[in-house]
């Protein structure tokens, strides 16, 4: 289950029993084990966003710097979002799904974007 919209635009419980978003972790995680993969809130990246993709084969990629970035007149750099969020349904958001991305304007805040915290272990570590 992931947390999405329940196609009207209302604040009531979803069928996840969450108005708006979830607490991280509440739903099972997937084959990786990672949480919260689509749905809940869209992920804010790193990334600076172009659009289609370089045509050569990238191991781990990383989008474009911000002086390469073609922007005209009054434009606004975006970034990338990943993921989905919890205002998303299959009427009008199609793109809820990890690879999916999607640019968000850096000036522009909302209520559905968040970020994602990486800790990498080394393999000494136990979990």
């Amino acid at each position: 289950m992931i947390n999405l919209f329940n196609g009207r635009l209302q604040i009531a419980p979803n069928e996840d029993g969450y108005a708006s978003t979830a607490p991280v972790g509440c739903f099972k995680p997937n084959g990786y084990g990672l949480y919260d993969m689509i749905g809940n809130v869209w992920e804010w990246t790193s990334d600076w966003y172009r659009p289609g993709h370089p045509r050569e084969a990238t191991v781990n990629p990383s989008g474009p710097a911000l002086q390469d970035l073609a922007l005209t007149g009054g434009q606004s750099p975006s970034r990338v979002i990943k993921g989905g969020s919890f205002l998303c349904a299959s009427n009008y958001c199609s793109r809820y799904r990890p690879a999916a991305r999607q640019p968000q304007e850096v000036d522009l805040g909302a209520g559905h974007l968040g970020f994602r915290t990486v800790l990498t272990r080394s393999g000494s570590e136990t979990p």
